[in-house]
């Protein structure tokens, strides 16, 4: 039952990583577009 238990945590450790990576790289990319529109306008 331990193995079950440590395979569930190991799984959202994962799944919780991925997602704030994607995320990180949401933000990043909304911060680029947001400069890239200001580029535009000037």
């Amino acid at each position: 039952m331990t193995y079950l238990f440590a395979a569930y945590s190991i799984i959202w450790l994962f799944i919780a990583g991925y997602v704030w990576t994607i995320g990180k790289r949401q933000h990043d990319a909304m911060k680029e577009l947001q400069f890239i529109r200001e580029m535009k306008e000037d």
